[in-house]
């Protein structure tokens, strides 16, 4: 017997990224649109409210802000559902503990990045920092995003810091170096640097640099379009719609693991 279609509410529905989901959900036979909402008062343009929005809804994808996204996170398993897939970035340690909380109730696919390529890249550098250690072998991360991006480092870019101190046994917190300016003295074993450029309408660049006397390992990944968020999104609201409570992340949708 066939499936009937997993009902998707938009959150964010206004924005670019909400209105590139719901073209793809539209296209897409295995889903439903079943709803659009925007933030509150928003009206017309096919427009429904959060709490009718999820009534109608297995799986909200949430492209919004970090504040709007952990609130929504809160409303949901109060409720008890629907089911999450967020992809808002730059959240603060109170937000991920709602999160956290919320994920007791509901399922949640919560990732820095929706991106097949992008998390592929995540394993390979878990891998490289495994190999090439911290006392010959300094680690920095590039990222480059348009000018309207408001967090820094993004989102992936705390991804790929986080899949080299998971290679390397540390705390990315501890040896972080987020910012240079001045006379900043010799870079010191283990740092994990990150660098961050804002400009125009680049969609995302990132690549992580392994740089040792006389070599350098790099391993890169370019985003051309933002249509391929929208596929992972639509990858991860089919897999979580039928997942027990808990927070997952894309890899684990995707069948890669951890790093």
């Amino acid at each position: 017997m066939e499936r009937p279609p997993v009902r998707i509410a938009i959150a964010g529905a206004l924005g670019r990224m909400g209105r590139h989901m719901a073209d793809a959900v539209l296209a897409d036979a295995r889903l439903a649109l079943a709803a659009r909402f925007h933030r509150p008062g928003s009206v017309g343009d096919g427009l429904v409210s959060r709490d009718e929005a999820l009534g109608l809804a297995d799986v909200v994808i949430d492209f919004t802000t970090p504040a709007a996204s952990a609130e929504l996170a809160s409303v949901c398993a109060r409720r008890g559902g629907p089911a999450l897939v967020i992809g808002s970035t730059g959240f603060d340690a109170g937000e991920l503990a709602d999160i956290a909380d919320a994920a007791r109730t509901v399922a949640i696919v919560r990732s820095g990045s929706f991106s097949l390529g992008l998390n592929m890249l995540v394993g390979l550098v878990g891998q490289a920092a495994r190999a090439l250690g911290p006392d010959d072998w300094d680690a920095e991360i590039f990222e480059a995003h348009h000018r309207h991006k408001v967090d820094a480092p993004s989102g992936t870019a705390l991804m790929l810091g986080q899949a080299v101190a998971d290679g390397r046994g540390v705390e990315l917190d501890t040896v972080a170096r987020r910012v240079r300016d001045g006379v900043t003295g010799a870079r010191p074993a283990g740092e994990i640097g990150f660098a961050v450029v804002r400009g125009g309408s680049m969609v995302g660049e990132h690549s992580v640099s392994f740089c040792a006397e006389g070599e350098t390992v790099t391993v890169s990944h370019s985003a051309g379009d933002r249509i391929m968020f929208a596929r992972g999104a639509i990858a991860a609201a089919l897999w979580v719609a039928a997942r027990a409570p808990g927070e997952y992340d894309m890899r684990g949708v995707l069948g890669f693991g951890t790093v």
